[in-house]
């Protein structure tokens, strides 16, 4: 290792729309909400992050906090680039020395189009990158499964993130047929506050909906292990005053079944377009269900149902697209034919 070498460093980034996930050295190092606040007439940057996920929602005019990537991509130039820079000397790898960025591999969704390519190659270029190569969300899930894409094996993976459901079947180092549907977590929330303030006259905001979500979220409403009613507080949107109601599993269920439906049709397109030897792979090797959408209470069994395939969960489904972002970028060369430029 040369001086050049101690200085530089090579990162896997998961830049998502919900959270941001660094890996440097086989370590994450970030693993932050996908949020900035800023200083409304300055631009500066006040919080990134968690610190700026709690004032979310709830800042003054001096004050205002900014999502930059909006269905997998990044919406707002200007903010991500800022965020990014924030997260690299968060993550601890700029100390005494000034650290730069060699190389920097990023999952983004398969379907991007040219110009949110140079978005995102632009946004990490400022924030430091030397070479920034791009890796499309399904393939990393599929190298983060441990599935070998090298094989004449056909795989299908579903990545439900924030922003995308991304559906792909892997065979051979390429995407053989895939979908890109930009119904994920985002959608899930807003369908959430839909509901509450349909059902219930009750009016919350994002941050609650995403906590609705995780407290009783739920694809089915019959469940072997049932959670308990979650507490909502919100605005009464007749009497205008602060009210308390309790939400059950089954009514989440109910209000997000719309969008699943959307997501399952979207599974049903992708295994259509498949040739039929990958199908019988498919057949005997089931979907594999990774992204923070796996962790919805029931969506495997929901999935299976509707398919009669078998569903299998990632053992860490918030990371599985890191981890294999993090493989690509040790190991460049083998998985050069996948990457984007």
């Amino acid at each position: 290792m040369g001086l050049f070498d101690f200085f530089t460093t090579d990162l896997a980034i998961d830049l998502g729309t919900a959270n941001t996930l660094i890996l440097n050295k086989g370590k994450v190092v970030v693993e932050e909400p996908s949020i900035i606040a800023l200083n409304q007439s300055s631009g500066k940057v006040i919080a990134v992050g968690e610190e700026a996920m709690r004032m979310h929602e709830k800042t003054h005019h001096f004050i205002k906090t900014v999502r930059p990537l909006r269905d997998g991509v990044i919406a707002d130039f200007h903010a991500a680039e800022q965020m990014i820079r924030t997260f690299i000397k968060k993550s601890k790898l700029q100390g005494r020395f000034m650290v730069s960025s060699h190389r920097m591999v990023i999952c983004v969704p398969s379907g991007i189009t040219e110009v949110e390519k140079r978005a995102v190659r632009d946004s990490a270029e400022h924030a430091g990158a030397k070479e920034v190569y791009m890796i499309p969300e399904p393939v990393a899930a599929a190298i983060g499964l441990g599935i070998d894409i090298q094989e004449p094996t056909g795989s299908m993976v579903v990545d439900i993130g924030g922003g995308t459901s991304e559906i792909a079947i892997i065979a051979l180092s390429g995407i053989v047929c895939d979908e890109s549907l930009r119904i994920a977590g985002d959608i899930f929330n807003r369908d959430i506050l839909d509901y509450m303030r349909r059902q219930h006259n009750l009016l919350i905001g994002e941050r609650t909906a995403e906590q609705i979500k995780f407290g009783v979220g739920s694809a089915i409403t019959e469940l072997d292990d049932e959670p308990e009613d979650y507490v909502v507080k919100g605005r009464d949107l007749i009497t205008g005053v602060p009210k308390i109601v309790e939400v059950s599993y089954k009514e989440v269920a109910f209000a997000l079944d719309k969008s699943l439906t959307k997501v399952e049709e979207a599974i049903f397109k992708a295994l259509e377009a498949a040739p039929p030897e990958l199908s019988a792979d498919i057949y005997d090797r089931g979907i594999h269900l990774t992204g923070g959408g796996a962790l919805l209470r029931g969506l495997d069994k929901r999935i299976s149902l509707k398919t009669k395939l078998p569903v299998h969960i990632a053992d860490d489904p918030l990371r599985t697209v890191l981890a294999g972002t993090a493989e690509a970028l040790v190991n460049l060369q083998q998985y050069k034919s996948v990457l984007l430029y």
